[in-house]
């Protein structure tokens, strides 16, 4: 129902960019090969075995499963991974990660000229750095610094929880808006933690740089995406600035 939202709003005339991780896909080929997964922060330790199976795993099948879903449900998508076109130059994050990116340019050359042909770019979060050395980046914050330098309207992220819990046991918890001075608070509380971090991290990033809103959404329930664009029934988590007017 995600990929139909999707294909709608690009058929109603919303330009639609999709970026995706691919966490358990990842967690699957390296089981097989026999490698355990290991995370900082809620970043993927990534040495250089890792970093040949990410690429495989996400630009290749994930990438082109999502492509594939898309078109089949009548959309034009076209699948890229931050290494084309140089879209995403990175730089090593931390010694202790491995070959884990920070974007250090965004060139969005490439997904602007296929929205203005009416495409769907679907982009896989790998990224290089000026020798060619690819780097594994986090999918949500590759998705914020791709909404900031596209001036995006809206940064949305979908996950498969209700949004940020204050207990993440208690789906009753759920904290519907949080203005950006209050991460700091939650982090130090622990209420963000693990996966979370870069997730907001990147949510609070678009926010100050000039996206207007950012959204946690939860992509299990039936049309969510277009609730939260087409209605004031949104649910989730929504991030905003405070203004001066306010």
């Amino acid at each position: 129902s995600v990929i139909s939202d999707i294909v709608l709003l690009n058929l109603v005339g919303i330009r639609v960019v999709v970026v995706h991780g691919g966490g358990p896909e990842i967690n699957e080929m390296l089981t097989k090969i026999g490698k355990e997964s290991k995370f900082v922060d809620g970043l993927r330790y990534t040495d250089e075995e890792t970093m040949d199976i990410v690429q495989q795993v996400l630009c290749g099948r994930v990438n082109k499963n999502l492509v594939a879903t898309l078109n089949r449900m009548g959309g034009r998508a076209v699948g890229l991974c931050g290494m084309d076109g140089q879209m995403l130059r990175c730089t090593e994050l931390d010694p202790q990660l491995g070959h884990v990116g920070e974007i250090v340019h965004v060139d969005p050359t490439l997904i602007s000229s296929l929205l203005d042909s009416g495409y769907i770019p679907v982009i896989a979060t790998v990224g290089m750095d000026d020798l060619g050395q690819a780097y594994n980046v986090n999918a949500d914050t590759a998705a914020a610094q791709i909404a900031i330098a596209l001036k995006a309207e809206k940064l949305v992220s979908m996950t498969d929880i209700a949004g940020l819990l204050r207990d993440k046991e208690d789906e009753s918890t759920l904290i519907p808006e949080v203005e950006v001075s209050e991460i700091e608070g939650y982090k130090s509380a622990g209420i963000i933690a693990g996966g979370m971090i870069p997730k907001i991290g990147g949510m609070a990033d678009a926010i100050y740089q000039g996206v207007h809103e950012a959204v946690i959404i939860d992509g299990r329930v039936p049309h969510s995406i277009l609730l939260e664009l087409f209605s004031d029934r949104g649910s989730g988590t929504r991030f905003y600035r405070r203004s001066h007017h306010e």
